[in-house]
């Protein structure tokens, strides 16, 4: 509870820079905080608002935004079995999926430390990130010139921050599928309406992909279970992962 309430207020308080960007893009703070309780997914949100306050199109903007929440479906396999919840509860839990609870919750020896870390990042993080979203909007509304602010950057520098942890920890495969993702869309962005870019840099994920060696030959003996191998019965796909 002491780690969910942690995360919960820290990445809740990114709400301010959501509802700033939110009502800098146009819209109002009503809308902003619709968007913060019922999509709840940052990356998604920021990707919403950044097509709209570039000129680009809803359509294009969805899609960014449903590509970058696709993530989320995944999530919601792995914990579905975990937190073993049926009917109404799951369908609640399913709205609560976003990194930081899956992550709380991954990281729990026993059902029901998971559960318990799954509901306590989702109520914290969930009433902190619509609270500070309603903050940041109405004290955009308030200033006469937002645009004097910078405002506009507010979305990428979120994004960068998101990003930049997995850049430092990654390998060249990250940083290359980083710097192509990044031509494409700098190549695209004169010639695309906002919003397509991003969609068209998601395509240099494939890289991850690409050139993948074959597993190496089990060793003699060592079949799955045998307790040889890796010394916890792994087969040799599993190892190399």
């Amino acid at each position: 509870m002491r780690d969910s309430m942690g995360i919960g207020v820290a990445v809740g308080a990114a709400g301010l820079a959501f509802g700033t960007a939110a009502v800098a893009a146009g819209l109002s703070p009503a809308q902003s905080v619709f968007m913060s309780l019922f999509m709840f997914t940052g990356a998604s949100q920021f990707a919403l608002v950044g097509v709209i306050a570039g000129g680009g199109s809803l359509v294009a903007g969805v899609m960014g935004a449903l590509l970058l929440g696709a993530r989320n479906t995944l999530y919601g396999l792995r914990l579905a079995d975990l937190l073993g919840w049926r009917g109404a509860r799951r369908a609640l839990a399913a709205h609560g999926v976003i990194d930081e609870t899956t992550a709380v919750t991954l990281a729990q020896p026993d059902r029901e430390s998971a559960r318990t870390a799954f509901v306590t990042t989702y109520a914290v993080l969930g009433l902190f990130w619509v609270a500070t979203t309603l903050v940041g909007a109405l004290a955009t509304e308030r200033v006469s010139d937002v645009d004097a602010f910078g405002l506009d950057a507010v979305g990428p520098a979120i994004f960068l921050a998101l990003l930049w942890p997995r850049l430092r920890e990654g390998g060249g495969r990250t940083w290359l599928i980083a710097v192509v993702g990044a031509g494409l869309a700098l190549a695209a962005t004169p010639v695309l309406p906002p919003g397509v870019p991003v969609l068209l840099a998601a395509s240099a994920a494939l890289i991850a992909l690409a050139d993948r060696s074959p597993a190496p030959p089990a060793a003699p003996g060592s079949e799955p279970g045998s307790g040889s191998g890796t010394g916890s019965g792994a087969t040799a796909e599993e190892a190399r992962s």
